[in-house]
């Protein structure tokens, strides 16, 4: 019963606390939210929370490696 209390019917926050903004896709690479995302999440509707855990997997192609340092003079 005491458990009940404390469960809710929210959207977690995808946040992994790897939390670096990539500077040309403007998303976190941890979780891959927006700085508006993220800024808002607590502010979110449990559908707009959904909404953006649906589109985050469409986010992950945005996200470059970065190809730089000794391993790309390698390749060359």
């Amino acid at each position: 019963m005491k458990d009940e209390i404390w469960k809710r019917d929210e959207v977690a926050s995808p946040c992994v606390k790897l939390c670096v903004v990539h500077p040309e896709a403007r998303l976190c690479v941890g979780c891959l939210r927006s700085i508006d995302e993220i800024s808002g999440w607590s502010r979110m509707s449990h559908a707009d929370r959904a909404a953006v855990i649906a589109d985050l997997p469409s986010r992950a192609p945005q996200i470059a490696k970065r190809r730089g340092g000794r391993m790309a003079r390698l390749a060359r």
